[in-house]
């Protein structure tokens, strides 16, 4: 059993808690909003009252936080406060911390030397998947950081997921990849887009369309599973336009920083732009975007 403190209780970190404590780890869990965390007491997770008592005396701590703006409140000291301790000086010499979320890959090297300094270990181990892929322990995992510390981290992995990758020592990495991946996710959304608003123009049932292309082409479960969102979109958003944008935001500034300037990237941050301007921010990623091509290609 692996003592673990889990910072984050959106619909990600929830069902991540609850797959460590149906494996029997004991967690430690807090949430800005209290509320969120509440039910887990039932399962048998603790609830602490701030972050720096959540991962005081815990062996890893697993942070599940919206973006940076999120980890910079929590982990560090308030800017003109210096002497207000962030929840990285709680966290024990010689404990792991995984940065789960989807961060930049400028603030995954600040972690890595921040831990450093404090004798802390730090693993990037980003996921791929939604909260419902999550609530089944199917997400896959990206790592990158020493080889001890992933060796320390597997057996919490492998409780969350189907699949680990492991691209590199330096603990960014795993972040840079995970941009990747979801800015092929963006444009896999965008083109399936267009593909129904052509499909609709020609007379065709979009369903056959999206059916009959990935059957001959792709036979992904991926494209299948996005499809279906396009055409039923969830009752409640998985991931949103909004969180789309700021994952986009972070590929490119990442780009930028590597002095690399990459075309397409920069065509789908005018269409976020544009979904947002339309009022879709909080809208399913697949469907604001789809809604967004639907518009885009009206006559005007």
């Amino acid at each position: 059993m692996t003592d673990i403190a889990l910072l984050g209780l959106g619909k990600m970190g929830q069902a991540m808690a609850r797959r460590l404590l149906a494996a029997g780890h004991a967690v430690t869990v807090w949430n800005r909003t209290p509320s969120a965390a509440a039910p887990l007491a039932a399962h048998g997770a603790r609830i602490a009252a701030t972050p720096a008592e959540a991962v005081a005396g815990r062996d890893i701590v697993l942070s599940m936080l919206f973006d940076d703006a999120a980890h910079h409140d929590v982990f560090f000291p308030p800017d003109g406060a210096p002497d207000a301790p962030g929840a990285i000086d709680a966290i024990p010499p010689g404990a792991l911390h995984l940065a789960m979320s989807t961060i930049s890959v400028a603030l995954s090297d600040r972690l890595a030397a921040e831990h450093a300094r404090r004798r802390q270990a730090y693993l990037a181990a980003p996921v791929f998947g939604r909260p419902n892929v999550a609530a089944e322990g199917r997400l896959w995992i990206v790592t990158a950081g020493a080889d001890e510390s992933i060796a320390r981290a597997r057996p919490v992995l492998e409780t969350l997921s189907r699949g680990i990758s492991v691209v590199g020592q330096r603990p960014s990495q795993a972040h840079a990849l995970k941009l990747a991946g979801n800015f092929l996710i963006t444009m896999m959304i965008q083109s399936l887009s267009e593909a129904v608003v052509f499909a609709e123009a020609s007379g065709i049932a979009s369903a056959t369309m999206l059916e009959t292309l990935n059957a001959a082409l792709f036979q992904s479960p991926f494209y299948a599973a996005y499809s279906g969102f396009l055409l039923h979109p969830p009752e409640h958003p998985g991931a949103t336009v909004t969180l789309g944008n700021k994952d986009l935001t972070l590929f490119l500034d990442a780009a930028r920083a590597e002095s690399i300037q990459l075309s397409v990237a920069e065509f789908m941050a005018d269409r976020f732009a544009e979904a947002i301007a339309a009022g879709l921010a909080n809208t399913d990623w697949a469907c604001g975007l789809l809604q967004a091509a639907q518009h885009a290609a009206r006559p005007q």
